[in-house]
């Protein structure tokens, strides 16, 4: 009868694995607390403070309304929609009043809840038209 015990293998923790699962664990949480603040994320629209544009010189003046709709300002400065509401009639409208004035300031008026897609039509169109003087209306920041 043998009474003697065994040897046993010393006990050791793997380092390699732990390290590798501390890794995976500060990937996902940092991963995790960049999503959360991108729900918080708050945008707000610039204000600008820049030259008026003197009214006695003449400018083209189109008009965009929070839905989308557009509207040219006549020699009076009054808004006067479009018959139909599409890029077409925008252009016509605008080749109409451009003949002798592509040098004139090209003036977007567009509402602060305008759909992005309808002022970037309207750029397109003064771009298609050759105005080169293109600029926004803004309104001065309240104070």
């Amino acid at each position: 009868m043998e009474f003697r015990r065994k040897k046993r293998a010393p006990v050791e923790i793997g380092l390699i694995p732990m390290i590798d699962v501390l890794l995976v664990l500060l990937f996902f949480f940092m991963v995790a607390t960049t999503f959360r603040h991108h729900t918080n994320l708050k945008i707000n629209l610039p204000e600008a403070s820049g030259e008026e544009i003197d009214q006695a010189k003449k400018a083209i003046n189109l008009f965009i309304d929070a839905e989308g709709k557009y509207a040219i300002a006549g020699e009076d400065g009054k808004p006067k929609p479009l018959v139909e509401q599409n890029l077409t009639s925008l252009k016509m409208a605008l080749s109409e009043l451009s003949i002798d004035a592509k040098q004139l300031p090209f003036i977007i008026n567009a509402d602060g809840k305008t759909p992005h897609q309808a002022v970037v039509s309207a750029l397109d169109v003064a771009n298609q038209l050759g105005f080169h003087h293109v600029t926004f209306a803004i309104n001065p920041p309240e104070k």
